[in-house]
Formats: C-alpha cells, sequence, structure tokens
C-alpha cells in the first residue's frame, strides 16, 4: 500500500501518548464490583482536573503480567483496558464497564478468550467474547492487552471505528480480504494483513494500528 507507506514515513516520529482519564467518573461503577482500586494504576496527570491520571499501554502490560491467571486479576486487566479505552471522551466507558462486571458470564468469558488469543486463535476468541456493553471496539483492546506471546507471531491488535475508518480511507475492505462477511475471519484476516503491511515497512503492527487510529480516515493528509 504505496499510500500506507507515505503515511509511515511521515508519522515515523511519532508514537502513542498515554490516555487520561479521571477517577471520579469512574469510582461509583467500580466499588460495586471491588474493583475501585484498579483507579490507581498509572500516574498523576501534570494537566487537567488535579485527580486526572495517566494510562498507558504499558502500564496495561505490567498489569498483565503481575496478575497472571487470577480471575480477579483477569478482571483488575479487563478494567484498566476499559478505562484506557475510554479515556476522558467516552463518557459511556463507565456504565458499559458496570455492565460487564454484572454479567456473570464474565470470569468465563475472559478466561476463555485469552486462551484463545494465547493460542494464536483470534477467530475463535472474537466468536467467544459476549459480554453486556462490551463490544468489537473494546473487546479487541482486550485481545491485544491479554496477548503476552514473545515468539514472532500475528499477536492481536485492537480494530476499532477509527481504525476501521482509515483502513477504508485506504481502500482496504476487511470482507473482500476475508472473502467473507464472518467478522471472526474478517478480524484474523486483518491481524494477518497488518502485520505482513508492518514486516515490508519496517514498523511494528502495533504501532502502524496506532497510526491508523491516529489518523481516524484522514489519511491524504500526506
Amino acid at each position: 500500500m504505496e499510500q500506507l507507506q507515505k503515511l509511515v514515513v511521515r508519522y515515523g516520529d511519532c508514537d502513542q501518548e498515554p490516555v487520561r482519564f479521571r477517577p471520579g467518573t469512574w469510582l461509583s461503577r467500580l466499588e460495586a464490583h471491588g474493583a475501585a482500586h484498579v483507579l490507581d494504576i498509572g500516574i498523576k496527570s501534570a494537566s487537567g482536573a488535579s485527580s486526572d491520571r495517566l494510562i498507558s499501554r504499558g502500564d496495561l502490560a505490567l498489569l498483565r503480567d503481575r496478575v497472571g491467571d487470577d480471575p480477579d486479576g483477569l478482571r483488575d486487566l479487563f478494567v484498566a483496558v476499559m478505562i484506557w479505552g475510554s479515556g476522558t471522551t467516552n463518557g459511556r466507558g463507565p456504565r458499559y464497564t458496570d455492565a460487564a462486571l454484572s454479567d456473570p458470564r464474565m470470569p468465563t468469558i475472559l478466561r476463555t478468550t485469552r486462551e484463545a488469543v494465547r493460542d494464536g486463535d483470534l477467530s475463535g476468541a472474537y466468536r467467544k467474547f459476549v459480554l453486556k456493553g462490551v463490544g468489537r471496539s473494546f473487546f479487541t483492546k482486550w485481545f491485544a492487552a491479554v496477548d503476552d506471546r514473545k515468539a514472532a507471531c500475528y499477536r492481536a491488535l485492537i480494530l476499532d471505528d477509527r481504525v476501521f475508518r482509515s483502513l477504508n480511507a485506504l481502500g482496504w475492505s476487511s470482507w473482500k480480504a476475508a472473502g467473507t462477511h464472518h467478522w471472526p475471519t474478517r478480524y484474523a484476516t486483518y491481524v494477518s494483513a497488518m502485520h505482513g503491511w508492518a514486516s515490508s515497512m519496517g514498523v511494528t503492527a502495533g504501532w502502524l494500528e496506532w497510526l491508523l487510529f491516529h489518523l481516524n480516515g484522514h489519511v491524504d493528509e500526506t
């Protein structure tokens, strides 16, 4: 993709910054589930409200490694992912997280989808993830956060609406590439394509995913 290559060159010195969030907007939603302690994640923000904090993808990775296989730890990691994905712009994040935490399927869903991701079965993980309040934009963030495989592989990536807008603006269609409208297959095809492009352009697939998110469909600004 020649246009994508130009964007990679243009934004090559840029990187994803931590996300700012406001613990106060989450506190009541998390206290009821014994998960308010997750709000201590990250560091205090130097801007915004005095209580604002910053959470990064690195913070998610550290939490993932710390919680291991503990069910409550996986729940905490999921909450952290929802906070990171919501920031201060998605006011529905706390409500959707509350809905997911209230879903009795959560422990099983988090465990089985993490296992599928770590086994490299991204289509299966997509197919199995069904929790109240959580759609593709957020459960693929969960996939990316729990994928701790070290070997060279097609690690899980986020596929949210902003990434999708950029892909569509570049003329890439997930259903055409996959040859089907089946979403689990389309997601796995997206991950495979992204890793292939990233390898050919000398960047990581995770960084390329961030670039598409950052552009939010505005790919003609070259």
